[in-house]
């Protein structure tokens, strides 16, 4: 439960840092709400996660599924630079997602 708490959280985390991007500064009324309630459920989720998860782990995890969803939707959304060593470096990441819950003890 909590690796799926975990997952969601950094779902969450892309949502609000996407969002960020859409409420131009916060002067936008829905774009703002909407990111602070991807917040609050993607800081809720974390927290519920670090009940059992260790918490270097699970924040690693959390910033590096935020990260890498950001950067994707950068590319996707704001045609942000997909160039080959951009992508190496977003697939290292993913790497060290996958390496971290391969070695965690739960």
């Amino acid at each position: 439960m909590a690796w799926i708490a975990l997952f969601f959280a950094g779902l969450f985390e892309v949502g609000w840092a996407v969002g960020l991007k859409y409420t131009e500064g916060f002067t936008r009324l829905i774009p703002s709400l909407a990111t602070l309630a991807a917040m609050t459920v993607s800081l809720g989720l974390l927290a519920l996660a670090l009940k059992t998860l260790p918490l270097g782990t699970a924040y690693a995890i959390w910033t590096g599924i935020g990260t890498v969803g950001t950067a994707m939707l950068g590319i996707m959304l704001f045609g942000e630079p997909a160039d080959a060593l951009r992508l190496v470096c977003i697939s290292l990441i993913v790497a060290g997602i996958i390496g971290l819950k391969l070695v965690s003890p739960h």
